[in-house]
């Protein structure tokens, strides 16, 4: 069957790695969610400050409901911070605030990853949602143009994996310089954005991987069908 081919080996790694990374997010910010930044400010209050900062006045901020659903909408030009982190004043809050900020500053500058991501979200979408199909049904009918579909369709959706990486990265880098710059002041405070940062950034990693792992078992599997 095609969901228990010999190829399942190896999507084993990545999954543990992406069990692990997951972890280490929720640790991480739940660790430092006891951790009250020396600023006394909020998650809003530190994205408020960085955006006007950069002049970036037009850009609001608004709160949403969950846990870690924090995002930038460049379309919108609204920054969402999930409520614990809009009126948290702790070390997670201000992280994953500056974090989202960071966004916000790569779209004000045009920072070539982002727009590249943006311009193949559209076939990332096609490709996450018709791939599998179209590969399913091609191995099944033993179609090899099928399957070659399902190959290429996909292989857009780990393009997106990719680029998102030095998206991810860049965002915090920006977090951590602008924190260091008067908003998080004892070595604990740092060590802890840097931690709870980090193990987002492990998150992306683990889908990066398993996209591509992903991406071999079709290979190797239309090599089967051959």
């Amino acid at each position: 069957m095609f969901f228990y081919d010999s190829t399942i080996i190896l999507l084993i790694p990545v999954l543990l790695l992406a069990f692990y990374a997951q972890s280490k997010v929720k640790g991480n910010y739940k660790r430092f969610s006891k951790v009250a930044n020396s600023s006394g400010i909020t998650g809003a209050e530190v994205a408020r400050q960085i955006l006007d900062k950069h002049g970036l006045y037009d850009i609001k901020i608004v709160p949403v409901e969950g846990e870690l659903t924090d995002h930038y909408d460049p379309r919108k030009k609204i920054v969402s911070l999930s409520k614990g982190i809009y009126y948290g004043k702790t070390v997670s809050s201000l992280s994953i605030a500056a974090h989202e900020v960071g966004h916000a500053i790569q779209h004000a500058t045009n920072y070539a990853p982002l727009s590249v991501r943006a311009s193949i979200l559209p076939a990332a979408n096609i490709g996450t949602t018709a791939a599998f199909p179209l590969f399913i049904i091609g191995f099944f009918l033993a179609s090899p143009l099928m399957m070659d579909l399902g190959i290429i369709f996909f292989s857009a959706a780990l393009l997106f994996h990719v680029v998102t990486l030095p998206v991810e990265l860049n965002a915090s880098s920006r977090a951590i310089a602008e924190l260091r710059n008067g908003f998080v002041t004892t070595d604990q405070e740092v060590y802890g954005s840097k931690k709870v940062l980090n193990a987002a950034a492990l998150t992306y990693i683990a889908a990066t991987l398993m996209a591509l792992v992903q991406l071999l078992r079709l290979i190797v599997l239309r090599g089967s069908r051959s």
